[in-house]
């Protein structure tokens, strides 16, 4: 009867710790969908880099699939010897830092301030703040606005007009609506703190999901950023890196046409349209590659702050 016993109470001990032929049939099928999807998202850049060192001809016919055809790295080389593309690095870097700090300052107190139920005037001033994300003045208002406020070729020229993002206020509004409670405030505020210290002191220490989110959001925005630079910016030392490779590719691009409309030498032609096609998938590679290094840091914050704020916002 013992041995009975003891035999049953290990198969429902292995029932419940183990999994069923369900369960590991459920699992599979999650990972044979993950995967896919994995190699859906990671393909598209995979091919961009094999294609970058490949030969543009074994491109165009489509060879290219799985490894690169004809090893060339003269697209890294044309972009590295390009003489403004490290001062293009240093400003997009510039542009991303400083650019990041704004966005994520303004947003996060904006955010607070939206969130407490005493600001007078609450529901009208977030109301306000939605209508400018479906109406703006266009690009014309804003350029006389740049232009009259004296900051045509500067560097605020491309930080301010971008400075607060409406909807991510929206989320850090949400997120602290959701997970700073009233009574921590009002604690604070018994102690004597003030509405800044209580900012600074008491919620921020609470809240790295909801900065890690904002600040990966604007680096990522900032990194990309190039409309307002090709704009407002005419000093080419203060250009971003998008800009300088966009200006490589289409000098490139243009070399190789001007050559063919003035009957030159076919050979040189293709040559030309080769460079402007191993060009055009190393930049991609180039401009991609420190967001990649940078994301996986801030995957836990960024998960967990995304969904704080759509379960509870």
């Amino acid at each position: 009867m013992k041995i009975e016993r003891n035999t049953e109470f290990k198969k429902n001990k292995s029932s419940i710790i183990g999994y069923s032929a369900g369960d590991k049939i459920f699992n599979l099928c999650n990972m044979i969908i993950i995967s896919l999807f994995v190699v859906i998202v990671l393909y598209p850049l995979y091919w961009v880099l094999i294609a970058s060192i490949s030969e543009p001809q074994a491109v165009n016919n489509g060879q290219v699939l799985l490894w690169p055809i004809g090893f060339s790295l003269s697209g890294y080389k044309k972009l590295i010897d390009t003489s403004m593309i490290w001062r293009s690095y240093a400003n997009t870097i510039f542009y991303t830092v400083l650019g990041t700090a704004l966005n994520v300052a303004v947003t996060l107190s904006g955010g607070y301030a939206l969130s407490r139920p005493q600001l007078p005037l609450r529901g009208i001033i977030m109301k306000l703040l939605i209508f400018t994300m479906f109406f703006t003045g266009g690009l014309i208002p804003t350029y006389l606005l740049v232009k009259n406020l004296n900051m045509l070729n500067t560097i605020w020229a491309v930080l301010l007009p971008t400075t607060l993002s409406v909807y991510n206020m929206t989320i850090a509004r949400a997120f602290f609506q959701s997970s700073i409670p009233d009574g921590i405030i009002e604690a604070a505020q018994i102690d004597g703190c003030s509405n800044i210290r209580t900012f600074f002191s008491v919620v921020l220490p609470v809240s790295p999901a909801i900065i890690s989110v904002l600040v990966l959001f604007h680096v990522v925005f900032r990194w990309n950023e190039y409309f307002n630079a090709m704009i407002y910016l005419t000093d080419a030392d203060k250009f971003p890196l998008q800009l300088i490779l966009r200006e490589v590719l289409v000098s490139s691009q243009s070399a190789a046409l001007n050559i063919a409309g003035s009957g030159g030498d076919s050979k040189a032609v293709m040559e030309m349209q080769r460079q402007a096609q191993l060009i055009r998938f190393s930049s991609i590679i180039v401009s991609t590659v420190p967001m990649l290094i940078m994301y996986p840091f801030m995957q836990k914050y960024f998960v967990k702050g995304i969904m704080v704020g759509a379960l509870k916002g």
